[in-house]
């Protein structure tokens, strides 16, 4: 059967350092930090999801956003070679683990960067934020990782917000949902459904049709609760404080097979 894994990464005590482009530095709560992302874990856990905690990094501020480390599809990892120069220590511990559990590891090599936060995945097509961390030879070289497997790549440009994935995520549906003042071309997508609130563009798909959403977002939880869907919001105050939002702590594996 196919697996139900998600990769976490334990806050670092630096957190508060982590960095921000689009939004005002605020101040973080590091021990509130904490206990929210050990809730975010812990819902996880309660919808069927098999939580592997990634070594640490203490001295990576943003190591939490553990996303942007990997791009999967299938069994296929593609480490990712961060747009932040201080953000690439990240990844050893992501690609060390994802081969202990028997995945395919490819990588992003110089002159190419790719942050896995600006890849949206809906069935078989990859969307691929271009303009921000990601440049040009970072969605070439995803294009070479993946296209091979069946996958159709499609580049789109960001420039009001860190990632793709801070602009817009999927419904099981593929409907793509997001704030659309900060989504610049809502047009390249099939079908997209614009929501109330910035969080509310950003919902992880737990299965059964329930979706982990941000508390703050709760007229978009409103809003998919009337199309059928289960929303689960959760607390992630602190690491919104960061341009963070909920996909950006876990990387979600479901194409291993046991």
């Amino acid at each position: 059967m196919s697996s139900r894994k998600a990769l976490i990464r334990r806050p670092s005590p630096r957190l508060a350092e982590g960095l921000v482009t689009h939004v005002e530095r605020s101040a973080v709560d590091a021990g509130l930090a904490l206990r929210q992302w050990e809730e975010y874990a812990r819902t996880l856990r309660a919808h069927g999801w098999e939580t592997v905690e990634v070594a640490p990094v203490d001295d990576c501020p943003d190591g939490v956003f553990v996303e942007d480390t990997v791009v999967m599809f299938r069994n296929v990892a593609l480490i990712s070679r961060p747009g932040a120069l201080v953000r690439r220590p990240e990844t050893a511990a992501v690609e060390e683990q994802l081969t202990a559990l028997g995945c395919s590891v490819n990588r992003v090599r110089e002159p190419g960067t790719l942050d896995g936060g600006d890849v949206l995945k809906v069935g078989d097509t990859l969307y691929v934020g271009r303009g921000g961390r990601t440049d040009a030879a970072g969605v070439a070289q995803l294009r070479a990782a993946f296209e091979p497997l069946g996958a159709r790549v499609v580049a789109v440009p960001v420039s009001k917000v860190l990632h793709l994935k801070s602009a817009v995520t999927a419904l099981p549906d593929g409907t793509v949902i997001g704030y659309e003042p900060l989504v610049d071309a809502p047009s390249v997508f099939p079908r997209f459904l614009p929501v109330p609130e910035e969080s509310g563009g950003h919902v992880v798909l737990l299965g059964g049709g329930k979706l982990l959403i941000a508390a703050s977002a709760p007229r978009t939880a409103g809003l998919l609760a009337d199309l059928g869907y289960t929303p689960v919001p959760v607390d992630i105050s602190e690491f919104e404080r960061l341009e963070g939002c909920v996909t950006c702590l876990s990387v979600r594996v479901r194409d291993l097979y046991t």
